[in-house]
């Protein structure tokens, strides 16, 4: 049996999604939820449904009984996450899960970076998946292209696009092609005890994708190139809590410094093809 926690969110969903499509029965698959009443849609497939939550280690261990393989995504929880994740290894341990799949970051290093409570989490879940001597493989992905909207925000046609990330570049992929990736380690032998880079093999500024969305919709969109506290402090005034304008800051720092162009990328190895395009994605996205 595969489990796939966080299975409500966007890349479990899409990661059981891709392991449907490759004709692994339904009830060969197991959904690691919080809320059985999100997971109605999985259940009516045939998915089983397994309640648990990475804090709660023995609600963990009852969900993992008869799993082989574990696809562990990362909590997005910012308290506790190597705690979080220590449980779901030591309840699969506990359990004879024959293989741990993570998702983890591809990025230049994990201590020489602006988002360091990013790639800390990253670094000591690997270093601790390595320790207690499961099989694994790491998915190293790169940002998700998911995620060009929320650093662009909802005001792009009127004031073009404002994101400190300077003039650096990032191979993004769209979820559901590393879902397919996932998908891929978690049906097919050979992938024990290595790490893949999840990332395109093109990489794109915040300049093209300026001009791709330009072109893809007939409108002038202008990319401004604010530092990290001129951006906080625009999106303060607007109402964002300075915390999350950090957050976002931390992410265009990163890209900026380069430290997600890493030069790195199994994608195409794991899929078979080449990924999609970024322009693919920003047509579904944005087309009007």
């Amino acid at each position: 049996m595969i489990l796939v926690t966080g299975a409500t969110g966007h890349l479990g969903n899409a990661t059981i999604e891709s392991l449907l499509n490759k004709g692994i029965p339904a009830n060969e698959i197991a959904a690691l939820v919080r809320d059985e009443n999100k997971a109605i849609h999985l259940k009516d497939k045939g998915v089983q449904i397994k309640i648990g939550e990475y804090n709660d280690y023995d609600s963990l261990k009852n969900a993992l009984q008869g799993v082989d393989k574990l696809l562990l995504i990362s909590s997005n929880e910012m308290v506790d996450r190597l705690v979080q994740h220590k449980n779901v290894i030591n309840a699969a341990k506990d359990n004879g899960v024959k293989h741990i799949v993570y998702t983890g970051i591809d990025i230049k290093s994990f201590d020489e970076t602006a988002i360091p409570y990013v790639s800390h989490i990253h670094r000591d879940t690997a270093d601790y998946l390595q320790e207690v001597g499961i099989p694994y493989t790491l998915l190293n992905d790169t940002l998700y292209a998911d995620v060009i909207p929320l650093f662009l925000g909802d005001k792009i046609f009127e004031s073009g696009i404002f994101f400190p990330a300077g003039d650096g570049r990032t191979p993004f992929v769209a979820r559901t092609e590393m879902a397919e990736a996932a998908a891929v380690v978690l049906t097919t032998p050979g992938h024990e005890n290595k790490e893949y880079a999840i990332a395109a093999d093109i990489t794109y500024s915040f300049e093209d994708i300026a001009g791709m969305i330009s072109e893809i919709t007939g409108k002038s969109i202008k990319y401004h190139k604010p530092d990290a506290e001129t951006y906080i402090d625009a999106l303060v005034k607007a109402g964002v809590p300075k915390e999350n304008a950090s957050f976002l800051a931390g992410f265009g720092t990163a890209i900026a410094n380069g430290e997600l162009d890493t030069h790195r990328s199994d994608l195409e190895k794991l899929l078979g093809r080449k990924a999609s395009g970024l322009k693919e994605f920003l047509t579904s996205t944005y087309q009007i």
